[in-house]
């Protein structure tokens, strides 16, 4: 088993012109939880493999990330940490990387023009460019060629969502998984709205159906109330990183509590 990553995830949203992190359920619902800087240094003291900064409003918004969070991330802490939210051209995803951020994170923008993506990887190399993919399932039946799953006898896709989670595509989630990787880039962020702050876990079918159809790594993200909901993840969910917010944020578990519990399934982890 390769070795995994607990990543902690930062929400931001502007506030008076600097971030704020929040946490919600299913994207709205949005409540306050601190500074985002603060968190940084507090993860990173805790063992994070890495931070995921999103700006969850910057698409919907129109506008881009906030640069002032990023400079001083990378100035108080030194692991790794992707930003994403409103990145939608090369200048935008130039600006992020040279304010401090390891990797960028495309999403809206990577899935109405896919060679944004291919552009991106070009310019940066695949190594720089994260893949967030919100995903919904969808009952809707009557389109054709979508990978179609069941769950206590209901039958159902995964529609790709943008916009913060408020648009539709029509896009199926495994094709869309498929066609990033094809792109050259470092891996997926995978979310799904369904499961999106409720604390009932990933949504397991499809972190493990994406995971299974593409070779690079795959981090899950979205629903996660316990630690054994992370050990699933990876367990059973075949991804290769976990990603939390609310469990880390309002103190319920350490990072290192959890690595603990991974290793003692057997889980490889940093120490």
């Amino acid at each position: 088993m390769k070795t995994k990553r607990i990543i902690p995830c930062l929400d931001l949203v502007l506030d008076e012109n600097c971030g704020r992190v929040v946490k919600g359920v299913g994207f709205v619902d949005l409540k306050d939880a601190g500074d985002p800087i603060e968190f940084a240094k507090k993860y990173e003291k805790q063992g994070a493999d890495e931070l995921v900064f999103l700006d969850i409003t910057a698409s919907v918004q129109g506008r881009e990330t906030l640069l002032n969070v990023i400079q001083k991330a990378a100035k108080e802490i030194s692991i790794p940490f992707t930003i994403g939210g409103g990145i939608s051209s090369i200048d935008a995803a130039q600006r992020n990387l040279e304010a401090g951020a390891s990797k960028v994170s495309i999403n809206t923008a990577g899935v109405k023009n896919p060679d944004f993506i291919a552009e991106a990887v070009k310019k940066f190399g695949g190594d720089k460019i994260v893949i967030a993919i919100d995903c919904k399932r969808n009952d809707d039946l009557s389109v054709s060629d979508k990978h179609v799953f069941e769950e206590n006898g209901k039958k159902f896709w995964y529609d790709v969502v943008i916009m913060g989670g408020n648009e539709g595509t029509g896009i199926d989630v495994i094709d869309w998984a498929k066609k990033v990787e094809t792109l050259g880039v470092s891996e997926i962020l995978l979310t799904s709205k369904d499961y999106d702050g409720v604390c009932d876990g990933y949504d397991i079918i499809a972190t493990r159906a994406v995971a299974d159809a593409v070779s690079i790594p795959v981090i899950a993200s979205g629903g996660v109330g316990t630690i054994e909901h992370m050990i699933d993840g990876v367990v059973e969910g075949h991804a290769d990183a976990v990603l939390a917010a609310s469990v880390f944020h309002f103190d319920k578990y350490t990072v290192g509590q959890v690595k603990e519990e991974f290793k003692k399934k057997g889980i490889l982890v940093k120490s």
